[in-house]
């Protein structure tokens, strides 16, 4: 441990390692004081990357920038710039930034990502196709559909290609590409891709699993932009009933489902209904997050039955996606 302190530094991950082992031994040897000093340590410099994503979660988005700025500073010190830990925290970083709205900031880290990825390991490769994704997502908050559209095609063929039409990532890649082409109002090119997506999903995982819940979820706002509220609120329900059976009524998955819900139902004229389940969620919302959070105040916009775009929120938590890969 001390050499790889001293030639390493006291916080390079084989460093950590190395402590943690010798605090696994101090217990053995009922040295437990000592232990728990030498893993105090190691935990401390591990979470802080746990913490930031936690902040992020939390809607505190400076804070996670905070955090994050600071790992990502020592580990280009300790692993260089192209270490794959390195590019990992990179990628949190643009999610960060997009969620503060610097989205050219989130960008220019994307990019560099990205093309670091296809060099290193290749343009085929997983983890540079999971990097094409992301980058993606913040074309779209550019307003740059277009890029966003060629992009996702590109890695939608690629896995098809390489996976075979049926396979989880060509899904996710359909998934994905479908959001593209919603942004483009092209519904009708969305809902074949989602409708795919589900039967496939419900055929292969089952009914209620969280990837046929979640594409069923998108495939409810699809149905609304087309004006057919009444299949959106009949698989709504559906979404909402699983995650409320499975996840508990106070699960942030269950709440979106019901925000969703009272949506339709303010598509559907049903507006005391509306008014209900959108106070609901507020409240419940605000128990558990504040009243600040992100969330939060979209469930307060809506409870108003002021409902204007809500892509936000029938897709709701399945866009922390690809940084959690």
């Amino acid at each position: 441990m001390e050499s790889r302190e001293r030639l390493l530094g006291p916080e390079h991950p084989n460093t950590l390692s190395a402590q943690a082992n010798l605090a696994f031994t101090y217990t053995k040897l009922g040295r437990y004081l000592d232990a728990e000093k030498l893993m105090v340590k190691v935990m401390e410099t591990k979470e802080r990357a746990y913490l930031a994503f936690t902040y992020t979660m939390l809607g505190r988005y400076l804070d996670a920038e905070k955090l994050v700025v600071g790992v990502l500073e020592t580990r280009e010190r300790l692993l260089g710039p192209e270490h794959p830990k390195t590019l990992s925290v990179q990628a949190h970083l643009a999610f960060t930034y997009t969620n503060l709205g610097r989205y050219l900031d989130a960008e220019k880290l994307m990019v560099k990502v990205m093309e670091t990825k296809e060099r290193l390991l290749g343009p085929e490769h997983p983890e540079t196709l999971n990097a094409k994704v992301d980058l993606a997502f913040t074309y779209v908050k550019l307003g740059r559909y277009s890029d966003a559209e060629k992009l996702m095609v590109k890695v939608m063929e690629t896995k098809a290609h390489l996976l075979g039409s049926e396979h989880p990532e060509t899904l996710n890649a359909e998934v994905d590409l479908a959001i593209q082409l919603k942004e483009l109002d092209r519904y009708q090119e969305a809902e074949r891709l989602e409708v795919h997506v589900m039967e496939t999903r419900e055929r292969r995982l089952g009914p209620e699993h969280p990837k046929t819940v979640s594409v069923q979820a998108h495939l409810a706002f699809t149905y609304t932009k087309l004006g057919r509220y009444l299949d959106a609120e009949k698989l709504i329900v559906k979404v909402m009933e699983t995650r409320e059976r499975l996840l508990g009524p106070l699960h942030p998955d269950t709440l979106s489902a019901q925000l969703s819900l009272a949506i339709v139902y303010e598509m559907l004229g049903r507006y005391d209904d509306a008014k209900r389940l959108g106070v609901q969620v507020m409240t419940t919302r605000e128990s558990l997050l504040g009243p600040l959070h992100p969330q939060t105040l979209n469930a307060q916009e809506s409870s108003g039955c002021e409902i204007v775009e809500a892509k936000d929120i029938l897709q709701f938590s399945d866009q922390a996606k690809g940084y959690s890969r």
